[in-house]
């Protein structure tokens, strides 16, 4: 069959339950449209018993919650923030918006996060050139955990403010502690491909009661308390509508369940993509104390073998892509690292060996959390002609 035959199969879609409407009517009935209401001070309250942290502000993107947890551990113009390579560019534009230079960091092989050891030598070098970093930008890529217990250590050891990047990783826990909870702020994303979706919208979580109300006041335009509209310093707009923090609340009780779906999505793929001689499910295991929400099940095709065959078609993760696409399947190669983009050409970069090999072998497999057996089997058949 072909694309003509079946419907889209998306990578990861919106996908909600039964409440989000009640929540979303309450406010179009009481009037609460704006950016302030009782569905955002209960989504907030949601994300802070579901994450075990203190406080939470509710935003209008993870970008945002990242710009302003920049802000918040103090990063400005001419500052150093270190960040992986391998990740998504809204981890690193923010550090652009305040002027200031990511410092990249190649991943590990096991959990495809920063690498411990060349984290070390990425801010000893950079100490030794009188560039302390300023902060570090922690992110669990695909809800898998990072090394928490070497960076943690690390980063203890030279005093670097942590913003833990769990926007692709709420539900996540490592040692039964929820990710976004281990740094000084920890940001999620709602966007509508994430595990639980307020449409567009992020969060920003913290235990430290200062920042959380300088979160409130920089992202409602920074005004200062006065009668009339006073302002001594910049301001953003960036908090969420209370109408899409009832979607929010909504889904924040599908948020086991959710977890639970992902999980069994990506065993599925495990035990039915094993047969396929070049194919390997990566993130397969989990170290030790991690569990992951398994946001997306990813792939990597196995190196080409040097003593095959001269003239020998290589499958490539294109040639995968395109394949799925004639079924009508969304099909992503994995992150680009920021280091080869054009963007970040001039920022430094400690290795790049690892990450760049992963996105040469590496793709994103429809996960979505409505997905049937039928629409897995047909995302494995059209695998499997590849192969």
């Amino acid at each position: 069959m072909r694309s003509q035959d079946h419907d889209r199969l998306f990578l990861s879609p919106p996908h909600l339950g039964r409440h989000e409407m009640n929540y979303v009517h309450k406010a179009i009935e009481d009037n609460w449209v704006a950016p302030a209401g009782p569905n955002l001070t209960g989504f907030e309250a949601d994300i802070c018993e579901a994450t075990g942290v203190a406080h939470c502000v509710a935003l209008s993107s993870g970008t945002a919650a990242i710009h302003l947890g920049l802000i918040l551990l103090g990063v400005g113009p001419g500052d150093e923030v270190l960040c992986p390579s391998f990740t998504f560019v809204a981890t690193a534009n923010p550090i652009l918006y305040l002027g200031a230079t990511p410092v990249f960091v190649d991943s590990e092989p096991d959990t495809w996060n920063i690498c411990p050891e060349r984290l070390r030598e990425a801010v000893v070098d950079r100490i030794a050139k009188g560039k302390k970093p300023k902060a570090l930008i922690l992110v669990h890529l695909y809800g898998m955990p990072a090394r928490l217990p070497e960076i943690l250590a690390l980063a203890a050891e030279y005093e670097l403010p942590i913003l833990e990047d769990a926007a692709e990783a709420l539900g996540s826990r490592f040692n039964k502690q929820p990710l976004g909870s281990f740094g000084t702020v920890g940001v999620f994303s709602f966007n509508g491909n994430k595990i639980l979706t307020t449409s567009g919208g992020g969060a920003l979580v913290t235990n430290d009661a200062e920042l959380a109300k300088k979160t409130r006041f920089l992202a409602t335009q920074a005004k200062d308390e006065a009668p009339h509209y006073q302002h001594s310093q910049v301001g953003y707009n960036y908090r969420l509508s209370n109408i899409l923090a009832g979607i929010g609340r909504g889904q924040m009780g599908l948020l086991e369940d959710r977890v639970k779906k992902r999980r069994e999505i990506f065993s599925w793929y495990q035990e039915n993509l094993a047969r396929l001689p070049g194919l390997s499910v990566a993130l397969a295991p989990e170290p030790a104390g991690s569990c992951s929400n398994r946001w997306l099940t990813t792939i990597l095709l196995k190196p080409a073998d040097p003593d095959a065959t001269p003239g020998t078609a290589l499958v490539t993760p294109e040639t995968v892509r395109r394949q799925l696409e004639t079924h009508n399947i969304e099909c992503r190669p994995l992150w680009k690292p920021l280091h080869l983009q054009p963007l970040f050409q001039a920022a430094p970069m400690y290795g790049g060996e690892v990450c760049a090999d992963l996105f040469t072998r590496g793709l994103c497999l429809p996960s979505g959390t409505a997905m049937t057996d039928v629409e897995l089997r047909r995302v494995a058949e059209a695998l499997a002609e590849c192969f």
